[in-house]
């Protein structure tokens, strides 16, 4: 019996304009209702992701900044920050290719390494609050993610650079069409579920996620159902459980649909 949901969101729960369906909402109330938590699992931070689900955010949990943030019941259950050290072998790595670009998060702010004009915006790849900085911030900010855009576009060969150059301190995950999360050693979107998962007192056969592509792949891996969308990455679909539909079809609500049905 399924008790949580987790689910990505570009490419996944968002429709093709980057919206949650309206229906969304109601068929979270439902599942609420029904002892079904929901939580949305994602690279965008905390902040962003209540603005998307503000009508049901009360009633949800959130894995954001890819595992870095973590919310059960509207409390905060665990905060991973960046080693200032690993940040600063991070941005001198990427100097060192001029196709690639950093970008750093805090709680609010975008931190970008270069001119703003060089980056392209995408999916949860928006970069709100943008301030162009010339030197990284200070060990006093709290840097909750980062991801390095690629101007040419060859996301898979970056990644694997940046892999062999820095894979003891991080996991470099491909993301969109043009950049690379770079997600801190033992934290992702899985290692948020499972804090989620004790929190509720849940085992992994009680969990049901959906996603779409590459910093998707630990937590369809670790939970009993995994899903991936027909519009996914083939190595995400070549693990998952099972293939649902495309995202501009809604496929995750019809599924969640399916376990309203199931509880009836």
């Amino acid at each position: 019996m399924i008790r949580l949901v987790a689910t990505d969101m570009d490419g996944t729960l968002l429709n093709e304009k980057s919206e949650v369906p309206a229906e969304t909402y109601d068929i979270i109330r439902a599942l609420r209702e029904k002892g079904i938590h929901v939580a949305a699992a994602s690279g965008r931070r905390f902040d962003k992701l209540c603005e998307f689900f503000a009508p049901v955010k009360d009633q949800m949990d959130f894995v954001a900044s890819n595992g870095a943030q973590v919310y059960a019941d509207g409390v905060l259950i665990d905060r991973e920050v960046y080693s200032h050290l690993a940040v600063r072998r991070l941005a001198k790595t990427v100097a060192m290719f001029p196709n690639m670009h950093l970008a750093l998060f805090d709680r609010t702010k975008s931190f970008l390494l270069d001119d703003e004009d060089i980056f392209i915006r995408e999916l949860d790849k928006d970069l709100p609050n943008a301030e162009r900085i010339y030197d990284l911030p200070s060990p006093e900010v709290n840097i909750l993610k980062a991801t390095v855009f690629c101007d040419d576009g060859n996301v898979m060969d970056n990644a694997y650079v940046l892999q062999r150059e820095l894979g003891s301190l991080f996991t470099f995950a491909p993301s969109g069409n043009s950049y690379i999360d770079c997600i801190q050693t033992g934290v992702s979107k899985a290692s948020g579920i499972q804090q989620l998962m004790d929190y509720h007192g849940l085992h992994t056969d009680e969990v049901m996620a959906f996603g779409d592509s590459m910093n998707d792949y630990e937590m369809i891996r670790l939970v009993g159902t995994g899903c991936a969308m027909a519009n996914g990455r083939p190595a995400l679909k070549a693990v998952a459980d099972k293939v649902i539909g495309f995202n501009h079809e809604q496929a995750v609500q019809e599924e969640l649909k399916k376990l309203l049905d199931v509880r009836k």
